[in-house]
């Protein structure tokens, strides 16, 4: 996955000259690690999260890159309110837990 991240960083660097902006949103089941991807993009490091209630967003830059990412909680619950975030959004990453048997 993470060969994948830095061939879409360089592609998406790549478009046009001064600033470029994409909302992008993750969803995915609870505890799947959505949050620590986020933390991970936005500040370069893992770090111990609980469980999101609602949703957490980060601005991400990156080179000539403005990304608006939005980390959407996982419960089952909170999944019929997704649709409201997918308006102006340009990527979806689908996180999938594959330690999880159950959530596959």
């Amino acid at each position: 996955m993470g060969s994948y991240l830095s061939q879409m960083w360089s592609r998406l660097s790549r478009l046009g000259r001064g600033d470029i902006e994409f909302k992008i949103i993750i969803v995915g089941m609870n505890n799947a690690g959505k949050t620590t991807i986020l933390y991970k993009l936005a500040l370069d490091e893992v770090i111990v999260t609980e469980p999101t209630i609602g949703s957490n967003v980060e601005e991400v830059h990156h080179k000539n890159l403005k990304l608006q990412v939005w980390d959407l909680g996982g419960q089952e619950n909170l999944r019929a309110a997704w649709d409201a975030y997918y308006a102006n959004t340009h990527a979806v990453i689908f996180v999938i837990d594959s330690a999880d048997e159950s959530q596959i």
